[in-house]
């Protein structure tokens, strides 16, 4: 497998200002979304502010294998809904206590940014409020872990065991984070969960290389790490039913460290509406 790109510190500068992009679009949403809104009429917003800060978004008309070109400016998941969730694959309206995950990408100057939050609308249950904070700190630790000459599986380890062992949800299998720059997805792949019996990662021995750029993204579920998708329809869900969380970063990994080039996003309301 294709080792990633090391970005020099030009394109270094050109990735931050995408991902720059990607938590503005952000924080101009949590001021939007609200009860009665629709999730199209959250993604007609999001193409509003693309517009407005000049970028534009890189799912629109994304493809891969046998699913149709992603039809939304914005990934817009509701509640089971863990991922690429579309701007009409729900109708009604939000309810209040609905969990959100916004997944914002966009192209800017011909880089990519690319991050998530989850939102509770107006307001949090108690279980997916632990849920939410179990998604942030499980992103904290793995950003943290990301130090030069460290082997990949060091942040594989820091989720899982905070999700797994320390609060008791389930990391969800089959997904995770990857390589991005001038392309929204590439080497390497970033998983969440340490190899077994069931999960492989050939990258989980590697060692963080300063100048690489990836999307880290802890995704995680109540009941199930397990998930459920038609082979012809992009959301993807928790096979039991249960809520879910997704929270994503950029990160390029410095000499000195991992630089979370969407910083800013903790920062954000848990609960808006």
């Amino acid at each position: 497998m294709s080792r990633p790109p090391r970005l020099n510190p030009a394109e270094s500068d050109a990735a931050h200002a995408a991902a720059r992009c990607v938590v503005q679009t952000h924080e101009r949403l949590v001021n939007f979304v609200k009860v009665g809104h629709t999730l199209a009429h959250i993604d007609a917003e999001v193409a509003r502010i693309y517009r407005d800060l000049k970028c534009r978004s890189c799912f629109l008309g994304y493809k891969v294998g046998r699913l149709p070109p992603f039809p939304s400016h914005a990934c817009l998941s509701l509640n089971d809904c863990i991922v690429h969730g579309t701007a009409g694959y729900v109708t009604r309206a939000i309810r209040p206590g609905d969990l959100l995950k916004i997944d914002i990408g966009v192209w800017l100057n011909g880089w990519i940014g690319d991050a998530a939050w989850t939102y509770a609308v107006k307001e949090v249950s108690e279980e997916n409020r632990r849920l939410m904070e179990c998604g942030k700190e499980s992103l904290k630790r793995g950003i943290a872990a990301m130090q030069p000459g460290e082997v990949y599986l060091k942040f594989a380890q820091a989720v899982q065991g905070h999700v797994e062992r320390e609060c008791g949800f389930h990391c969800v299998r089959g997904l995770g984070g990857h390589g991005i720059g001038r392309k929204l997805h590439g080497p390497p792949f970033v998983a969440n969960v340490v190899p077994g019996f069931t999960e492989t990662w050939s990258e989980a021995t590697w060692a963080w290389e300063p100048g690489t750029l990836v999307a880290v993204e802890p995704m995680i579920g109540v009941g199930t790490g397990r998930t459920k998708q038609s082979d012809r329809e992009w959301p993807v869900f928790t096979a039991d039913g249960s809520a879910s969380v997704h929270y994503e970063a950029d990160v390029l990994v410095t000499e000195k460290g991992p630089w979370d080039l969407t910083e800013g996003m903790a920062e954000l309301p848990d609960v808006v509406g």
